[in-house]
């Protein structure tokens, strides 16, 4: 996050926001100044590419389902945006002690010990270690302790849009983003490369809820797609994987999607036209 603060600072918040005497190193002013950028980059990728999936991807005779609820996507929107400045909060302490560095980032590949390939490696790590994060957070929140406080208003999306992605309350939101930021304080990872994943994983998120169940043969038992989440959406127990099925199938909970086997919501809807 540094170096998206480094830009900021240098382009905008230093010639023209804040007073020539404050250093930019200050730690009240990183904090402020993280704060505001943390939240304007949700917003931003939430609005951007929660809108270009609802209206490119996302499948509008979904919302003619009976679980669809009645100005949903209105609800979903409200819901977010008023989530995301609470969420910001803890993730802008973690950012600050990056920024203080306290993380494993690293600048420049000669930094790494494996250079390149060490690059790709920690890709693959972070993917791998978030997946397994977010199973068990995922799972924990619904244990009948937090379910009901923490993780039921996002339930409420049977049928979901992808603006429903981001429509958590806070402490379940945090809560599943947690392993992305834990991840830099225990492995070295290039900062260029974090902050790529970090754009990617919030893709991602709007993805697995854009009612869009296309997956390549070989993958379908592999990926953790919308067809995958939609099914979790639906009947709870099964599927709280991120992007793969492999904790799902270690814990006991994989459930080959619904839409896989013509008893998706899209089949339903066609029986219901039938009649």
């Amino acid at each position: 996050m540094d170096l998206v603060l480094d830009a900021a600072d240098r382009n905008i918040l230093t010639p023209y926001v804040y007073p020539t005497g404050w250093p930019e190193d200050e730690p009240c002013r990183q904090l402020l100044s993280l704060f505001v950028i943390t939240n304007l980059g949700a917003l931003t990728l939430y609005l951007l590419f929660g809108t270009l999936s609802y209206y490119f991807i996302f499948d509008h005779e979904l919302k003619k389902h009976p679980q669809f609820l009645e100005n949903q996507v209105r609800r979903e929107i409200t819901y977010a945006l008023r989530s995301l400045p609470w969420i910001s909060v803890p993730t802008v302490a973690l950012f600050f002690a990056e920024v203080r560095g306290y993380s494993k980032l690293y600048d420049n590949i000669e930094d790494s010990p494996y250079g390149w390939p060490g690059v790709f490696l920690s890709m693959l790590s972070f993917l791998f270690f978030t997946d397994m994060g977010i199973y068990w957070i995922h799972r924990g929140l619904h244990h009948k302790l937090f379910y009901k406080r923490f993780h039921k208003p996002h339930h409420l999306w049977k049928i979901a849009t992808p603006f429903a992605s981001h429509a958590f309350h806070p402490v379940d939101g945090f809560m599943q983003s947690l392993p992305y930021h834990i991840y830099p304080f225990l492995f070295p990872l290039h900062k260029v490369t974090y902050l790529g994943l970090y754009i990617f994983v919030n893709v991602w998120t709007i993805s697995i809820h854009d009612g869009d169940y296309r997956v390549p043969r070989p993958l379908r038992h592999i990926i953790n797609g919308s067809a995958h989440h939609t099914d979790h959406h639906l009947y709870f127990d099964y599927n709280y994987g991120q992007y793969f099925t492999l904790w799902d199938k270690i814990g006991g909970s994989y459930k080959s999607p619904t839409a896989f086997e013509g008893k998706g919501p899209h089949d339903y809807l066609r029986k219901l036209r039938e009649k």
